[in-house]
């Protein structure tokens, strides 16, 4: 490795195969080598729950529809096959579509859905909550999401005047979820198994920690704070030698509190974003 460069850089990313496609291509477009160490899974949450939050958007009872995450759009998507159905055709007109980013807006996209509200600079549930309009008058949202979400986004909303109806849409789990309840579903806009096609070796947390301590591995990638949770509870500590690159503020702060040091922090939550972010960490090292 040299400096200005990421080239010979082994970098663990803690997502499993189906979802680690396009970040694994860019790192290795970069001359990285990327390392696949799934950490956490996703399960369908209760289907009932779900399915009478999604009756009432057909019947037009929600002025809004917030999408917090691409994890979110998945679990929507997987609820409308077995329903026989698709998204795009659930949301009524006088239904508005928000969510946290162009990559998130992309993916409604191709699965035909229009998202008019978006941040594209703090893309996170903070920069949503910066554009969010106030009324008087308790028009209803729906915010569907992780078991494991934060409040913010939810209260930043009823702080501004308007009722939200918050639904567990799939559950995060330590990977391998099981099988019969796995989020499966294959979204329009996905580099699905490219990470599989790629070739790149996949590790147990188990290995990935014996690399790391002997310093095969860089730099571990945090994409949410569930995924710091898990390598704080099954690498820590981590060595100074081995970067850790969160994918935005809130994992960041995740990571923070769990102790690690983060050399990085993605300014946009993108492969690219998370590339540019490894040459900033890189940098950072040599001109110290």
């Amino acid at each position: 490795m040299s400096a200005g460069s990421i080239t010979g850089l082994r970098v663990a990313i803690t997502r499993s195969a189906d979802r680690a496609g396009a970040l694994a291509d860019a790192l290795a477009a970069a001359g990285a080598e990327p390392v696949l160490v799934p950490l956490i899974d996703f399960e369908v949450a209760d289907q009932q729950l779900l399915g009478a939050a999604m009756a009432r958007l057909t019947a037009g009872k929600y002025r809004w529809l917030v999408i917090s995450s691409i994890t979110t759009v998945r679990a929507l998507k997987q609820w409308c096959e077995t329903a026989g159905t698709t998204l795009a055709d659930l949301i009524p007109e006088t239904t508005r579509v928000a969510t946290i980013g162009p990559t998130s807006v992309a993916v409604l996209a191709a699965e035909g859905v229009a998202a008019t509200l978006a941040p594209t600079d703090l893309q996170s549930a903070a920069g949503l909550l910066t554009l969010w309009p106030e009324t008087a008058d308790g028009g209803r949202a729906l915010l569907p999401q992780s078991d494991l979400a934060e409040a913010t986004l939810g209260d930043g909303i009823r702080a501004r005047g308007w009722a939200v109806d918050g639904v567990t849409a799939y559950r995060t789990v330590d990977f391998p979820a099981v099988p019969d309840r796995r989020l499966t579903a294959v979204l329009a806009h996905s580099t699905r198994d490219l990470a599989r096609r790629g070739g790149y070796t996949q590790l147990t947390p188990d290995q990935a920690a014996r690399e790391i301590s002997a310093g095969l591995i860089h730099a571990v990638v945090l994409a949410s704070g569930s995924a710091a949770r898990r390598v704080a509870a099954t690498m820590a500590p981590l060595p100074q030698t081995c970067w850790v690159i969160a994918i935005g503020p809130p994992t960041r702060a995740a990571a923070q509190r769990l102790g690690m040091n983060v050399a990085a922090t993605a300014v946009h939550p993108t492969p690219g974003g998370i590339v540019e972010a490894l040459y900033a960490a890189h940098n950072n090292f040599h001109t110290k």
